[in-house]
């Protein structure tokens, strides 16, 4: 008699479920801060886990910054953090005062994008467990190091971009400091 093999579920062998690590996080009880990036935007979402299954309370992507006047890059560090930062002040604002971060199946490196949301979220009144040296650096969370950048290119930058774009680039950490005080402010 031949012995079957058990196949796994489909989205762990496709790679896009891991289990193990959600089973933990559905039997915690509280919602899940669920952060994922694409090629162009960052999205937050928190997640009520239910026994019928999940249920999406908000949703929050880097696309609607520009609603706050964000003229850069909608998935960079100083992006995610705004968004995060969005995303943490709604929930507060809908009465949500914890959350568990789900980063999906990311591996977690110190100063990710996904952890820029995270810090946003945090900052934003929201507590969720995370570890203060996994965040990204002030610097980078406020868009210095891509100022720093584009004012060591220069001439190239002047070839690469658009002179408004470079201008912005340059002047990112106002920028930045300016669409976050609009967010905070309604």
């Amino acid at each position: 008699m031949a012995v079957l093999k058990r196949i796994p579920p489909r989205r762990r062998r496709e790679g896009v479920t891991d289990y193990r690590a959600r089973l933990k996080l559905v039997k915690s009880g509280r919602p899940r801060l669920v952060v994922r990036r694409t090629n162009r935007y960052v999205i937050v979402q928190l997640v009520e886990s239910r026994a019928g299954g999940d249920r999406t309370v908000l949703t929050v992507t880097s696309k609607v910054l520009s609603r706050y006047g964000w003229r850069a890059g909608t998935k960079n560090t100083p992006a995610a953090y705004l968004t995060g930062y969005l995303a943490g002040k709604l929930a507060v604002e809908k009465g949500y005062t914890e959350a568990i971060a789900d980063i999906g199946m990311r591996t977690p490196s110190r100063g990710a994008r996904v952890f820029a949301a995270i810090k946003g979220a945090i900052d934003a009144g929201l507590r969720v467990p995370a570890s203060e040296e996994i965040f990204p650096d002030e610097a980078r969370i406020r868009g210095e190091v891509i100022a720093e950048y584009v004012r060591s290119l220069e001439e190239e930058a002047k070839e690469r971009f658009s002179a408004s774009d470079v201008e912005l680039l340059k002047d990112l950490p106002s920028h930045f400091e300016e669409v976050l005080e609009r967010i905070k402010g309604g």
